[in-house]
Protein backbone atom coordinates (compact mmCIF):
# COMPACT_ATOMS: atom_id res chain seq x y z
CA UNK A 1 0.00 0.00 0.00
CA UNK A 2 2.73 2.35 0.64
CA UNK A 3 4.48 1.46 -2.05
CA UNK A 4 1.47 2.36 -4.33
CA UNK A 5 1.52 5.60 -2.19
CA UNK A 6 4.45 6.86 -3.30
CA UNK A 7 3.91 5.61 -6.88
CA UNK A 8 1.03 8.31 -7.21
CA UNK A 9 2.77 11.01 -5.48
CA UNK A 10 6.05 10.51 -8.20
CA UNK A 11 3.44 10.31 -11.02
CA UNK A 12 1.68 13.85 -9.68
CA UNK A 13 5.01 15.54 -9.17
CA UNK A 14 6.19 14.09 -12.79
CA UNK A 15 2.98 15.43 -14.27
CA UNK A 16 3.08 19.07 -12.68
CA UNK A 17 6.96 19.22 -14.15
CA UNK A 18 5.98 17.22 -17.51
CA UNK A 19 6.41 19.56 -19.27
CA UNK A 20 8.78 22.10 -17.88
CA UNK A 21 11.99 20.96 -20.48
CA UNK A 22 9.38 21.32 -23.56
CA UNK A 23 8.41 25.23 -22.67
CA UNK A 24 12.08 26.06 -21.77
CA UNK A 25 11.72 28.53 -24.54
CA UNK A 26 8.23 29.54 -24.18
CA UNK A 27 6.36 31.93 -21.93
CA UNK A 28 5.50 29.70 -19.18
CA UNK A 29 4.11 30.06 -15.78
CA UNK A 30 6.45 28.84 -13.05
CA UNK A 31 4.45 28.39 -9.56
CA UNK A 32 6.43 26.59 -6.58
CA UNK A 33 4.47 24.99 -3.95
CA UNK A 34 6.10 24.89 -0.93
CA UNK A 35 4.76 21.84 1.32
CA UNK A 36 5.57 19.10 4.05
CA UNK A 37 5.95 16.25 1.93
CA UNK A 38 7.83 14.29 4.95
CA UNK A 39 7.54 14.38 8.69
CA UNK A 40 4.25 14.64 10.73
CA UNK A 41 2.51 16.57 8.47
CA UNK A 42 3.50 14.95 5.19
CA UNK A 43 -0.41 14.10 4.55
CA UNK A 44 -1.31 17.46 4.39
CA UNK A 45 1.73 18.02 1.64
CA UNK A 46 0.61 15.67 -0.40
CA UNK A 47 -3.31 16.56 -0.32
CA UNK A 48 -1.97 20.51 -1.39
CA UNK A 49 0.18 18.69 -4.34
CA UNK A 50 -3.40 16.51 -4.85
CA UNK A 51 -5.16 19.56 -5.32
CA UNK A 52 -2.94 21.19 -6.99
CA UNK A 53 -3.56 18.46 -9.54
CA UNK A 54 -6.95 18.90 -9.74
CA UNK A 55 -6.52 23.19 -10.38
CA UNK A 56 -4.29 22.41 -13.06
CA UNK A 57 -6.79 20.14 -15.02
CA UNK A 58 -9.33 22.95 -14.21
CA UNK A 59 -7.45 25.49 -15.73
CA UNK A 60 -6.15 23.21 -18.55
CA UNK A 61 -3.21 25.52 -19.60
CA UNK A 62 0.31 23.81 -20.49
CA UNK A 63 1.84 26.79 -19.86
CA UNK A 64 1.06 26.31 -16.05
CA UNK A 65 4.04 24.58 -14.25
CA UNK A 66 4.04 23.06 -10.76
CA UNK A 67 7.44 23.28 -8.66
CA UNK A 68 6.98 21.58 -5.48
CA UNK A 69 9.53 21.27 -2.70
CA UNK A 70 9.51 19.67 0.27
CA UNK A 71 9.86 22.28 3.70
CA UNK A 72 9.71 19.19 6.33
CA UNK A 73 8.64 19.82 9.62
CA UNK A 74 9.90 22.84 11.40
CA UNK A 75 12.69 22.57 9.42
CA UNK A 76 14.39 26.26 8.41
CA UNK A 77 17.25 24.59 7.02
CA UNK A 78 15.03 22.79 4.72
CA UNK A 79 12.67 25.62 3.81
CA UNK A 80 15.88 27.89 2.82
CA UNK A 81 16.72 25.14 0.75
CA UNK A 82 13.96 24.45 -0.94
CA UNK A 83 12.97 28.00 -1.62
CA UNK A 84 16.69 28.59 -3.07
CA UNK A 85 16.19 25.65 -5.76
CA UNK A 86 13.15 26.93 -6.57
CA UNK A 87 13.99 30.65 -7.48
CA UNK A 88 17.12 29.08 -9.42
CA UNK A 89 14.67 27.18 -11.20
CA UNK A 90 13.26 30.86 -12.04
CA UNK A 91 10.20 30.13 -10.11
CA UNK A 92 9.38 33.96 -8.91
CA UNK A 93 5.82 32.98 -7.15
CA UNK A 94 4.89 30.46 -4.32
CA UNK A 95 2.01 28.47 -2.55
CA UNK A 96 3.11 28.62 0.55
CA UNK A 97 4.48 28.28 3.43
CA UNK A 98 1.62 26.81 5.28
CA UNK A 99 2.39 28.26 8.25
CA UNK A 100 2.50 31.58 9.74
CA UNK A 101 5.67 30.77 11.96
CA UNK A 102 7.40 30.52 8.51
CA UNK A 103 7.03 33.88 7.62
CA UNK A 104 10.42 35.34 9.23
CA UNK A 105 12.40 32.74 6.57
CA UNK A 106 10.39 33.83 3.72
CA UNK A 107 10.54 37.52 4.51
CA UNK A 108 14.08 37.46 3.18
CA UNK A 109 13.75 36.17 -0.07
CA UNK A 110 12.31 40.00 -1.49
CA UNK A 111 12.50 38.84 -5.02
CA UNK A 112 9.80 36.42 -4.89
CA UNK A 113 5.97 36.47 -4.07
CA UNK A 114 4.68 33.83 -1.78
CA UNK A 115 0.65 33.38 -1.27
CA UNK A 116 0.13 31.47 1.98
CA UNK A 117 -2.69 29.64 2.87
CA UNK A 118 -2.18 31.07 6.38
CA UNK A 119 -5.21 33.31 7.93
CA UNK A 120 -3.08 35.21 10.84
CA UNK A 121 -2.48 38.38 9.36
CA UNK A 122 -4.98 39.77 6.30
CA UNK A 123 -2.13 42.19 5.45
CA UNK A 124 -0.13 41.95 2.60
CA UNK A 125 3.31 41.57 4.72
CA UNK A 126 6.43 42.33 2.72
CA UNK A 127 6.35 39.91 -0.22
CA UNK A 128 3.56 37.19 1.30
CA UNK A 129 -0.36 37.86 0.99
CA UNK A 130 -2.04 35.60 3.63
CA UNK A 131 -5.50 34.34 1.90
CA UNK A 132 -6.74 31.89 4.74
CA UNK A 133 -10.17 32.43 5.99
CA UNK A 134 -9.42 35.48 8.24
CA UNK A 135 -10.37 36.35 12.07
CA UNK A 136 -11.27 39.33 11.26
CA UNK A 137 -13.17 38.44 7.79
CA UNK A 138 -15.30 36.09 9.99
CA UNK A 139 -15.41 38.57 13.14
CA UNK A 140 -17.13 41.53 10.23
CA UNK A 141 -19.29 39.16 8.69
CA UNK A 142 -20.95 38.44 12.00
CA UNK A 143 -20.90 41.91 12.78
CA UNK A 144 -23.38 42.35 10.33
CA UNK A 145 -25.19 39.42 10.68
CA UNK A 146 -25.58 40.22 14.16
CA UNK A 147 -27.14 43.94 13.73
CA UNK A 148 -29.35 42.34 10.83
CA UNK A 149 -30.95 40.21 13.83
CA UNK A 150 -31.40 43.60 15.80
CA UNK A 151 -29.14 42.14 18.88
CA UNK A 152 -27.43 44.92 20.36
CA UNK A 153 -25.66 43.47 23.19
CA UNK A 154 -23.08 40.75 22.30
CA UNK A 155 -20.39 39.06 24.48
CA UNK A 156 -17.03 37.88 22.51
CA UNK A 157 -15.87 35.08 23.90
CA UNK A 158 -12.53 33.35 23.81
CA UNK A 159 -10.18 31.11 25.96
CA UNK A 160 -6.76 32.42 27.58
CA UNK A 161 -4.76 30.42 25.32
CA UNK A 162 -1.33 31.28 22.87
CA UNK A 163 -4.16 33.15 20.25
CA UNK A 164 -5.07 35.87 23.12
CA UNK A 165 -3.13 38.68 21.86
CA UNK A 166 -3.85 37.72 18.83
CA UNK A 167 -7.80 37.99 18.85
CA UNK A 168 -7.45 40.81 21.14
CA UNK A 169 -5.17 42.68 18.16
CA UNK A 170 -8.13 41.78 15.90
CA UNK A 171 -11.11 43.05 18.02
CA UNK A 172 -8.75 46.31 18.69
CA UNK A 173 -8.54 47.04 14.65
CA UNK A 174 -12.06 46.28 14.29
CA UNK A 175 -13.43 48.63 16.58
CA UNK A 176 -16.33 46.49 17.05
CA UNK A 177 -19.75 48.39 18.68
CA UNK A 178 -21.55 47.11 21.34
CA UNK A 179 -19.78 44.19 22.10
CA UNK A 180 -17.83 43.35 25.39
CA UNK A 181 -15.28 40.97 25.75
CA UNK A 182 -15.18 37.47 27.95
CA UNK A 183 -12.10 36.05 28.36
CA UNK A 184 -12.02 32.28 29.86
CA UNK A 185 -9.98 29.04 30.97
CA UNK A 186 -9.68 26.24 28.17
CA UNK A 187 -10.06 24.32 31.57
CA UNK A 188 -13.72 23.04 31.62
CA UNK A 189 -13.73 22.54 35.07
CA UNK A 190 -12.86 25.96 35.71
CA UNK A 191 -14.96 27.38 33.12
CA UNK A 192 -18.49 26.53 33.94
CA UNK A 193 -17.63 28.24 37.14
CA UNK A 194 -16.20 31.30 34.94
CA UNK A 195 -19.65 31.03 32.92
CA UNK A 196 -21.74 30.67 35.95
CA UNK A 197 -20.33 34.60 36.59
CA UNK A 198 -21.33 35.63 33.32
CA UNK A 199 -24.81 34.82 33.41
CA UNK A 200 -25.21 35.76 37.03
CA UNK A 201 -26.68 32.25 37.55
CA UNK A 202 -26.80 32.36 41.30
CA UNK A 203 -28.60 35.17 41.54
CA UNK A 204 -30.90 33.70 38.98
CA UNK A 205 -31.16 30.68 40.95
CA UNK A 206 -31.99 32.47 44.01
CA UNK A 207 -34.55 34.67 42.65
CA UNK A 208 -36.32 31.33 41.31
CA UNK A 209 -36.63 29.98 44.74
CA UNK A 210 -37.95 33.21 46.31
CA UNK A 211 -40.30 33.34 43.96
CA UNK A 212 -41.59 30.13 43.87
CA UNK A 213 -41.84 30.41 48.15
CA UNK A 214 -44.75 33.27 47.54
CA UNK A 215 -46.88 30.62 45.87
CA UNK A 216 -46.21 28.07 48.05
CA UNK A 217 -48.74 27.99 50.92
CA UNK A 218 -51.47 29.07 48.42
CA UNK A 219 -54.31 27.47 47.24
CA UNK A 220 -56.38 29.78 44.60
CA UNK A 221 -56.24 28.73 41.31
CA UNK A 222 -54.21 31.52 39.86
CA UNK A 223 -50.96 30.69 42.29
CA UNK A 224 -51.05 27.23 41.83
CA UNK A 225 -50.88 27.55 38.03
CA UNK A 226 -47.67 30.01 38.38
CA UNK A 227 -46.30 27.75 40.93
CA UNK A 228 -46.45 24.96 38.20
CA UNK A 229 -44.83 27.35 35.94
CA UNK A 230 -42.45 28.02 37.83
CA UNK A 231 -41.31 24.47 38.52
CA UNK A 232 -40.69 23.95 35.14
CA UNK A 233 -37.69 26.61 35.05
CA UNK A 234 -34.01 26.65 36.37
CA UNK A 235 -33.65 29.95 37.06
CA UNK A 236 -35.44 33.42 36.95
CA UNK A 237 -34.58 36.13 34.98
CA UNK A 238 -32.60 37.28 31.90
CA UNK A 239 -28.52 37.25 31.72
CA UNK A 240 -27.35 40.94 30.30
CA UNK A 241 -26.58 39.95 26.84
CA UNK A 242 -28.62 38.68 23.64
CA UNK A 243 -25.86 37.36 21.78
CA UNK A 244 -22.88 35.77 22.29
CA UNK A 245 -19.84 35.06 19.42
CA UNK A 246 -17.53 32.25 20.80
CA UNK A 247 -14.23 32.19 19.26
CA UNK A 248 -12.80 28.61 19.83
CA UNK A 249 -13.09 24.92 18.14
CA UNK A 250 -13.48 21.64 18.77
CA UNK A 251 -14.08 20.49 22.28
CA UNK A 252 -13.39 23.53 23.74
CA UNK A 253 -16.24 25.03 21.73
CA UNK A 254 -18.63 22.42 23.04
CA UNK A 255 -17.73 23.14 26.45
CA UNK A 256 -18.75 26.60 26.11
CA UNK A 257 -22.04 26.14 24.83
CA UNK A 258 -22.50 23.17 27.16
CA UNK A 259 -22.03 25.65 30.04
CA UNK A 260 -23.89 28.03 28.71
CA UNK A 261 -26.74 25.49 28.15
CA UNK A 262 -25.93 24.70 31.89
CA UNK A 263 -26.40 28.17 32.98
CA UNK A 264 -30.10 28.35 31.70
CA UNK A 265 -28.74 30.66 28.79
CA UNK A 266 -32.29 30.98 26.63
CA UNK A 267 -31.78 29.66 23.09
CA UNK A 268 -34.93 31.73 22.53
CA UNK A 269 -33.28 35.08 23.97
CA UNK A 270 -29.79 35.05 22.90
CA UNK A 271 -28.26 34.22 19.80
CA UNK A 272 -25.41 31.49 19.79
CA UNK A 273 -22.77 32.52 17.07
CA UNK A 274 -19.19 31.13 16.37
CA UNK A 275 -16.09 31.37 13.94
CA UNK A 276 -15.80 29.34 11.06
CA UNK A 277 -15.72 25.74 11.90
CA UNK A 278 -15.33 23.89 8.20
CA UNK A 279 -18.76 21.94 8.51
CA UNK A 280 -17.31 20.14 11.35
CA UNK A 281 -20.33 17.31 11.27
CA UNK A 282 -19.36 16.11 14.99
CA UNK A 283 -20.63 19.41 16.26
CA UNK A 284 -24.25 17.98 15.02
CA UNK A 285 -23.68 15.48 17.98
CA UNK A 286 -22.17 16.87 21.02
CA UNK A 287 -24.02 20.22 21.81
CA UNK A 288 -27.21 21.20 23.42
CA UNK A 289 -27.80 23.80 20.99
CA UNK A 290 -30.44 23.69 18.82
CA UNK A 291 -29.21 26.73 15.66
CA UNK A 292 -25.52 27.63 15.56
CA UNK A 293 -24.40 30.34 13.44
CA UNK A 294 -21.02 30.81 11.73
CA UNK A 295 -19.45 32.55 8.82
CA UNK A 296 -18.10 30.17 6.83
CA UNK A 297 -17.00 29.51 3.09
CA UNK A 298 -19.15 28.51 0.54
CA UNK A 299 -20.55 25.06 1.31
CA UNK A 300 -21.91 23.82 -1.81
CA UNK A 301 -18.39 24.71 -3.61
CA UNK A 302 -16.85 23.46 -0.77
CA UNK A 303 -18.74 19.98 -0.99
CA UNK A 304 -18.29 19.96 -5.02
CA UNK A 305 -14.47 20.30 -4.33
CA UNK A 306 -14.26 17.92 -1.57
CA UNK A 307 -16.24 15.18 -3.81
CA UNK A 308 -14.67 16.10 -7.04
CA UNK A 309 -11.07 15.44 -4.95
CA UNK A 310 -12.37 11.94 -3.27
CA UNK A 311 -13.58 10.96 -7.07
CA UNK A 312 -9.86 11.38 -8.47
CA UNK A 313 -8.28 10.14 -5.42
CA UNK A 314 -10.13 8.15 -3.51
CA UNK A 315 -9.71 9.89 -0.27
CA UNK A 316 -10.88 13.26 1.49
CA UNK A 317 -8.75 16.36 1.03
CA UNK A 318 -7.85 18.54 4.43
CA UNK A 319 -9.76 21.77 4.61
CA UNK A 320 -6.40 23.61 3.56
CA UNK A 321 -5.96 22.75 0.37
CA UNK A 322 -9.12 24.31 -1.03
CA UNK A 323 -7.23 27.13 -0.61
CA UNK A 324 -4.19 26.44 -2.11
CA UNK A 325 -6.54 25.35 -5.00
CA UNK A 326 -7.79 28.82 -4.83
CA UNK A 327 -4.40 30.39 -4.36
CA UNK A 328 -3.39 28.37 -8.07
CA UNK A 329 -6.29 29.99 -9.62
CA UNK A 330 -5.54 33.61 -8.29
CA UNK A 331 -2.06 33.80 -9.71
CA UNK A 332 -3.31 32.53 -12.68
CA UNK A 333 -5.36 35.56 -13.10
CA UNK A 334 -2.81 37.98 -12.19
CA UNK A 335 -0.56 36.57 -14.80
CA UNK A 336 -3.26 36.32 -17.48
CA UNK A 337 -4.49 40.18 -16.46
CA UNK A 338 -0.69 41.87 -16.15
CA UNK A 339 1.07 39.22 -19.18
CA UNK A 340 3.87 38.62 -15.91
CA UNK A 341 4.02 38.65 -12.51
CA UNK A 342 6.85 40.84 -10.85
CA UNK A 343 5.95 42.06 -7.62
CA UNK A 344 3.23 42.03 -4.73
CA UNK A 345 1.51 44.89 -6.30
CA UNK A 346 0.30 42.77 -9.09
CA UNK A 347 -2.31 41.59 -7.04
CA UNK A 348 -3.60 44.63 -6.21
CA UNK A 349 -6.90 44.19 -7.97
CA UNK A 350 -9.68 46.58 -8.37
CA UNK A 351 -12.53 44.10 -9.04
CA UNK A 352 -13.68 41.06 -6.84
CA UNK A 353 -12.28 38.22 -7.18
CA UNK A 354 -14.74 34.43 -6.93
CA UNK A 355 -12.92 31.85 -5.59
CA UNK A 356 -13.80 28.27 -4.48
CA UNK A 357 -14.15 29.53 -0.94
CA UNK A 358 -16.41 32.59 -1.73
CA UNK A 359 -15.62 36.45 -2.83
CA UNK A 360 -11.93 37.73 -1.77
CA UNK A 361 -11.49 41.50 -2.01
CA UNK A 362 -7.82 42.77 -2.46
CA UNK A 363 -8.20 46.73 -1.05
CA UNK A 364 -5.48 49.13 0.48
CA UNK A 365 -2.79 45.82 0.74
CA UNK A 366 -5.83 43.63 2.33
CA UNK A 367 -7.49 40.60 1.58
CA UNK A 368 -11.00 40.20 2.78
CA UNK A 369 -13.43 37.37 2.50
CA UNK A 370 -16.61 37.80 1.94
CA UNK A 371 -18.47 35.03 3.81
CA UNK A 372 -21.58 33.61 3.95
CA UNK A 373 -23.78 32.51 7.24
CA UNK A 374 -24.50 29.27 8.19
CA UNK A 375 -26.46 27.44 10.68
CA UNK A 376 -26.34 24.41 12.19
CA UNK A 377 -30.07 22.51 11.50
CA UNK A 378 -31.47 19.03 12.36
CA UNK A 379 -28.01 17.73 11.64
CA UNK A 380 -27.53 20.05 8.44
CA UNK A 381 -25.63 22.61 7.68
CA UNK A 382 -27.98 25.47 5.86
CA UNK A 383 -27.13 28.80 4.67
CA UNK A 384 -28.85 31.30 6.18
Amino acid sequence: MKSKFLIIIFYIIFLLNSNLLSNENTKVLKVGLLAPLSGPYNEIGNSLLYSLQLALEEIDDEQVIIVPRDTGYKNNEKLNLAIKDMRSSGVRVVIGPTTHEEFDQVNRFNDMIFISPSNINPKFSNNIISIGVSLESQLVALQKFIKKQKKTKTIIMYPKNEYLDLIEKNLQNLNLKNMKTFTYSPNPEILTGEIEVLTNYSQRKRNLELRKKMFEDKEDEQSVKELERLDQLYTLGKVDFDSVIIIDFGSNLKSVLTSLVYSDVSQKDVLFTTINQWFDESIFYENTIKNLYYPSVNYKEFKKYNNKYFEKFKIYPNEITILAYDALGLIYYAWKKNGEITSINDFSFKNKIKGKIGTFTFKNEKVTQELLIYKTDNNKFVKF
